[in-house]
């Protein structure tokens, strides 16, 4: 082992990870029109595979500003209930403020760790997690506590980013801030934003957990925008990751980083718009119905 290169330190990744979602909160809620623009398809898709229908108890995990409890919690209807649960309690009081906008009263907020679930056994008909599952720093004990608190036949369903290759919007300012904060790149299993989108490794994933009937799916969800600017602005203020991995740097150097992810953004600039190519991953699970 290379003692130059620094070791991944998990407990110290997801309290970074919770000081950066405390911090990027409001930015994540005030751009929410454009996440529902983005990600709706991709959600009711999400919301489908899970089998969700009226008078269900649905858990959310990692529901950030809670936009597609709100789209869960309209679908079961007011005999359903769900729980939308994050580690950044600043981010769930924006998921509050929302369901209460819209009127919906079947919601409940609660902070909690995804890897440590303070839930009963078999308690929830379907558990849901949109661009959550990527950053747990151990997958495997949050998939397995997602099982664990499932009614037996119950699905586990999530969305995650598929390959670099599809997602440049994203990774091309992931690997500009790799190369200038000279991070090694991510080792298998590692949490990151396409540490679970090549083919074969969420169902891997699911199926060393315990889920059966696993299924996935491939869902185009390109980014649109005005402008590179206006599409580096949601990035810079919304994308806890990315200031994530540039905690090492100065202000100075973090400044000329997003200069330079602004000027590779401009690729993707039409007559129209700004198109940013994204392609996310649907995938879902059941609990095994044991029988006699």
């Amino acid at each position: 082992m290379d003692p130059d290169i620094p070791q991944f330190d998990p407990v110290e990744y997801k309290k970074m990870t919770r000081r950066q979602w405390q911090a990027t909160a409001e930015a994540w809620y005030r751009w929410s029109p454009t996440l529902n623009k983005w990600l709706g398809n991709t959600t009711e898709k999400m919301l489908a595979l899970a089998g969700i229908t009226n008078g269900q108890h649905i858990l959310d995990i990692a529901a950030g500003a809670g936009e597609q409890s709100i789209m869960a919690a309209n679908k079961v209807g007011v005999s359903g209930y769900v729980l939308a649960t994050d580690i950044s309690s600043n981010i769930l009081a924006f998921a509050k403020q929302m369901a209460q906008q819209a009127g919906i009263n079947n919601i409940e907020t609660k902070v909690m760790d995804g890897e440590n679930l303070t839930l009963e056994d078999g308690t929830f008909d379907a558990v849901i997690s949109r661009v959550g599952l990527i950053y747990f720093p151990d997958q495997q004990k949050a998939l397995k506590e997602m099982l664990r608190v499932l009614k037996p036949g119950g699905r586990m369903a999530a969305i995650v980013y598929s390959t670099p290759e599809r997602n440049k919007f994203f990774s091309i300012p992931v690997s500009i801030i790799r190369n200038r904060a000279k991070l090694p790149p991510p080792l298998p299993g590692q949490p990151g934003p396409f540490s679970l989108g090549t083919e074969g490794v969420i169902e891997k994933a699911f199926s060393q957990a315990g889920f059966k009937n696993i299924k996935s799916e491939l869902v185009e969800a390109p980014l649109l925008f005005e402008s590179a600017k206006e599409c580096l602005r949601f990035e810079k203020e919304s994308f806890g990751a990315l200031h994530q991995m540039m905690s090492g740097l100065s202000e100075q150097e973090k400044e000329a980083v997003w200069e330079e992810i602004e000027i590779a953004l401009q690729e993707f600039q039409t007559e129209d718009g700004f198109l940013g190519p994204c392609e996310m991953l649907v995938a879902v699970g059941e609990k095994r119905v044991h029988m006699g």
